[in-house]
């Protein structure tokens, strides 16, 4: 009997995983549906550089608070909808105006203590099914995507296929501590870069 519930236990477990995984997405997800369809009405009317510094201070200053919060003896899992409301709407305002929903969603899935491998999974599937949802506005209302655009994309695809794949075997190396401070990290940069850029 022992043997047989040991057997069965990595898949009880990864259906767990599965359920949160999914409970994530959906706090989550229809918040940046929203986020997205107010950048569409307003996005052209934000001027760049605003939108730029606006978005810089947000971000870096949600990395300082995160870093407290992780330093603290004492942590709590924000449960209240504000938050996923907030970050949810931010990232699909971001993601809409200058593909920079990374941050946000980064801080959330921190913020709620994802582990590595479950952080990853549920990123790739949130932003596959975002990025579907923002094809259409970006066609037919924004223009944005055409041939051009297509042309660009495909030429860089074999590199984003070398970096998913260098991106895989380090992550394998990276323990679950590690890999919080280097989001921290990379998303810090990623405000700074914005500043920037």
């Amino acid at each position: 009997y022992g043997d047989h519930r040991d057997l069965h236990y990595p898949l009880r477990r990864q259906r767990q995983m599965c359920i949160r995984d999914r409970i994530y997405i959906l706090k989550f997800l229809p918040w940046m549906i929203f986020g997205v369809l107010v950048a569409v009405f307003i996005g052209k009317d934000i001027p760049e550089s605003i939108f730029k510094i606006l978005m810089a201070i947000i971000i870096i200053s949600s990395v300082f608070l995160m870093w407290v919060w992780d330093s603290m003896k004492y942590q709590k899992i924000p449960s209240h909808w504000s938050f996923s409301t907030i970050m949810g709407s931010l990232a699909g305002i971001t993601t809409m105006i200058g593909n920079l929903a990374g941050p946000f969603a980064n801080l959330y899935f921190l913020a709620v203590r994802i582990p590595k491998n479950e952080f990853i999974g549920t990123s790739a599937w949130l932003f596959f099914l975002i990025n579907i949802f923002k094809v259409p506005f970006h066609v037919l209302s924004w223009k944005t995507i055409n041939f051009d655009s297509l042309n660009i994309s495909l030429s860089l695809t074999p590199f984003v296929i070398i970096g998913l794949i260098l991106g895989v075997k380090i992550v394998e190396k990276i323990n679950n501590d590690s890999y919080r401070k280097l989001i921290l990290i990379f998303t810090a940069l990623g405000g700074l870069g914005i500043l920037i850029k």
